[in-house]
């Protein structure tokens, strides 16, 4: 008797909290990968009220990766990780990205 497979990460997240929970949890993770980078790297203290910039750009990055993931008609654990990864790029890191490849693009 074949049993069904149990449901990833991905999968049980949204049954707990839902596909917009799923996607801001995947955001706030992303930038708080990013800021942990920031704090070894000694360019930003631990904690702090400025963390509190940190949730618009969160709450941003998850409606881009959204919509992005629709375009791309990707499945819903590709979208919540590419929520997650353009999250930790932020909108400098995905600026660089573009202009790198756009660079690359127009090598001869």
């Amino acid at each position: 008797m074949d049993t069904p497979p149990e449901p990833g990460l991905i999968e049980a997240m949204q049954k707990l909290i839902g596909g917009a929970g799923t996607a801001m949890v995947a955001a706030v993770v992303g930038r708080l990968m990013w800021h942990a980078g920031e704090v070894r790297a000694r360019r930003r203290p631990a904690f702090g009220l400025f963390m509190i910039w940190e949730l618009p750009m969160a709450i941003g990055m998850a409606l881009i990766g959204d919509g992005a993931g629709e375009y791309l008609e990707l499945t819903d654990p590709q979208t919540v990780a590419l929520i997650a990864v353009l999250s930790y790029l932020g909108p400098r890191g995905i600026c660089a990205a573009l202009e790198r490849w756009w660079v690359n693009r127009m090598a001869p």
